[in-house]
């Protein structure tokens, strides 16, 4: 596979993993605010809304580094174009 190929696939590759996380972040964001506004007096409810808080800011960090490389990946592609 040549080069520009392997990067094209590997840009795929990243916009779904970025999609994904995108996808579980406005999840958790549901969930917490359904939560709150539902089950606030339910401990055990309170204490996933705290899991999912957590997990939320994960994804949010991991898909920032997923869009960073997705990035560089993408500007990689331009400049074999260009040249």
């Amino acid at each position: 596979m040549k080069k520009l190929e392997t990067l094209q696939s590997a840009l795929d590759a990243r916009n779904d993993e970025f999609l994904s996380y995108q996808i579980n972040i406005d999840n958790y964001t549901r969930a917490i605010d359904k939560i709150n506004a539902e089950h606030q007096n339910n401990p055990a409810m309170i204490e996933f809304r705290d899991r999912l808080a957590d997990m939320l800011e994960s994804h949010k960090i991991e898909q920032l580094k997923s869009m960073i490389i997705r990035d560089v990946i993408a500007d990689q592609i331009n400049e074999m174009k260009v040249s």
